[in-house]
């Protein structure tokens, strides 16, 4: 398992996340996580910040998966020009959908956008085709195989093409991607993102416990199932 730093102030996360970014190239198992156990809402015991606060659990959140009171609640801050959000999304999200159809863990997903505009389209995308019940179809393919999409698929005729392969209602997708509705809310995410210093992905909150980069299943499903027995 990858050694857990413990951070005294969000300063120091903003920080690791400037080293993540500078690492996405970098092997998976060189990627290094940041966690404490937070304590309550002023902090834990060994001053990590308590970051349980940004789980919205809002019953009309369309990029969430699971029940809204799940015991256990991950927000994953994500982009879909990330490899390892690709690869997150290929090996490790099966195992947590576990969790998810059992009713344990409710997972909230935020687009950083950190490569720009090709993935500020694809969130929006990814919100048009979520409104109409489609959203981990659409992750599936954004992400098929593990592999990222370059921007020459990420065009907006592109992503017509992969709503069309959906059996949407492409006409309705393509309004709703283009709506101001929507991307109000894909702004209002990714600058959720901003304010708690996330400037590269992925990043996961765990119930307040935060986790930097592309890890491991196991660590995923050991603080997973650490949470749900604190919650007995």
């Amino acid at each position: 398992m990858p050694v857990l730093i413990v951070f005294s102030t969000l300063a120091l996360v903003v920080g690791v996340f400037a080293v993540q970014s500078a690492s996405i190239g970098s092997d998976e198992g060189s990627q290094a996580s940041a966690s404490g156990s937070p304590s309550g809402e002023g902090g834990s015991d060994d001053g990590a910040p308590d970051l349980s606060g940004q789980a919205a659990r809002d019953p009309d959140d369309l990029l969430a998966e699971g029940p809204v009171d799940a015991p256990v609640v991950m927000v994953m801050f994500t982009d879909y020009q990330c490899p390892f959000c690709a690869h997150w999304h290929y090996k490790t999200a099966p195992v947590l959908r576990e969790y998810v159809d059992r009713g344990e863990l409710r997972i909230e997903y935020r687009d950083v956008n950190v490569y720009g505009e090709d993935s500020e389209r694809a969130a929006r995308a990814s919100l048009a085709a979520a409104m109409q019940g489609h959203y981990q179809e659409f992750q599936g393919v954004m992400f098929a195989d593990g592999q990222i999409r370059y921007s020459d698929e990420l065009t907006e005729s592109a992503l017509l093409e992969v709503a069309a392969g959906l059996g949407l209602d492409v006409d309705r997708f393509e309004q709703d991607m283009n709506s101001q509705k929507v991307a109000d809310v894909i702004d209002a995410n990714a600058q959720q993102a901003v304010d708690i210093g996330a400037t590269a992905t992925p990043i996961f909150i765990i119930d307040g416990t935060l986790i930097v980069g592309g890890q491991s299943t196991d660590l995923f499903t050991e603080m997973i199932d650490e949470a749900l027995a604190e919650a007995d």
